[in-house]
Order: structure tokens, then C-alpha cells, then sequence
């Protein structure tokens, strides 16, 4: 069984994936800021007290496992640039570590042409969002653009609103404005994640970007 790097991993969707990925007998080494806030008393999750802008936190974390998950995001307070900066760590991590896959989450306002066809609300989300939070959005563009141009096997999950609803494991896989909802369960993006990291189904979404939904 692989073991797993996670990074935000004490957030809604990281727990989560955090909860499931150990249940499902990963092992996983976890960065976070505040290790209380990880709850879970398993023997199988080494917590690393640190910041994914620290490069030293972060090579520290990626050294010995087999894949990464990024799940850390903008909240309150944030440095601007934080998931680019803390991607372009993840990576020169990986390099160092010979680790090649990365599974990243962003948001839905995150373009991808090559699969995308966004309606009319979705393209009047993404005007909202580059007015409201121009910042968020130019973030996790230039996040994409440093998976794209790094030599990683790498997936960017997207999702639309997250909820906090219980786990239905019924969802739809697909791409803005395609087979695609306009919400999703923090368990059940969680579940999708922790099912991309089988060999099989990575292999499948490798250097796309996914679009998870009900």
C-alpha cells in the first residue's frame, strides 16, 4: 500500500481524505501548523509540524512516501500566492525525493479547455469569482501552470460548492459544463481522491483535470 503525503491535511476536505485514506490502510505523513487538530489516534499517520512555504517542512514531508496530495487552500489571512508558492515546493520536493505523482485540489473556476464547456452560468461564475477574489483565482492558475510545465505525473481535482452533507458514494465525474452539478460533499470529493490513487485509476485522469460533482 502506498504511503501518502498530505498536505492540508487538517482542513474540511483534507480530514476527510485523511479519515478514509487511513481506514483504507494507507499509511500517510501529514504537514500541518497545528498537529492538534488532527484527531485521529492511528498509528499509521506521521504528523510534521510545519508550513507548506517552508521548503526544508516540505522536503521533510514528501521524503519516503510514494505519492503526494495537496490539499492545502486559501483561508482566512492567507499569503497572497500561497498554493503557486506552495506547489513550487511540493515539486522541487518531489524532485528531490524521486516521488512522480501529485494529485492537487483546486476550485472549478480553474479552466481547462481541453475538456471544459462552460454554459453561460458557469462562464458568469468564473466573472464573478476573477472580480470577488482575483487573487484566489490567479492562484490556483498559476498552481495548473506549474504541475503542467513540471516533468510530474500529476491531477488537479476540481470541484464546485463543497457541502458538508453525509457521504451518498453517488457522484459524477466529468467537466465544467459537462455530465456536472453545481455542488459536492467534502466525504465524497474526499472518497474520489482517495480512489485516484490507485495506479489504475490515476493512469486514467494523468495531466487532466477532473471536475467532480453530483
Amino acid at each position: 500500500m502506498k504511503k501518502l503525503a498530505v498536505f492540508g491535511a487538517s482542513g474540511k476536505t483534507g480530514e476527510k481524505f485523511v479519515e478514509q485514506a487511513l481506514d483504507a490502510g494507507y499509511s500517510i505523513k501529514a504537514l500541518v501548523r497545528n498537529p492538534e487538530k488532527i484527531k485521529t489516534k492511528k498509528s499509521i499517520i506521521e504528523i510534521i509540524q510545519g508550513d507548506v512555504l517552508n521548503p526544508e517542512d516540505v522536503t521533510k514531508t514528501v521524503s519516503g512516501t510514494d505519492m503526494v496530495i495537496s490539499l492545502f487552500g486559501h483561508v482566512k489571512g492567507s499569503p497572497e500566492g500561497l498554493q503557486t508558492k506552495g506547489t513550487e515546493n511540493i515539486i522541487k520536493a518531489m524532485r528531490i525525493a524521486g516521488v512522480n505523482q501529485i494529485i492537487s485540489l483546486s476550485g472549478g473556476g480553474l479552466p481547462f479547455p481541453d475538456k471544459d464547456q462552460p454554459k453561460f452560468p458557469d462562464k458568469m461564475i468564473r466573472f464573478i469569482m476573477k472580480l470577488a477574489v482575483p487573487k484566489i483565482l490567479n492562484d490556483a492558475v498559476e498552481h495548473a501552470e506549474l504541475l503542467k510545465n513540471s516533468a510530474t505525473d500529476w491531477i488537479i481535482v476540481r470541484g464546485p460548492r463543497l457541502t458538508d452533507e453525509p457521504k451518498k458514494d453517488d457522484y459524477r465525474v466529468g467537466w465544467v459544463g459537462v455530465n456536472a452539478s453545481t455542488k459536492i460533499g467534502r466525504e465524497d470529493l474526499a472518497d474520489y481522491i482517495l480512489q485516484l490513487c490507485k495506479d489504475e485509476n490515476f493512469a486514467k485522469y494523468n495531466k487532466q483535470m477532473p471536475f467532480v460533482s453530483y
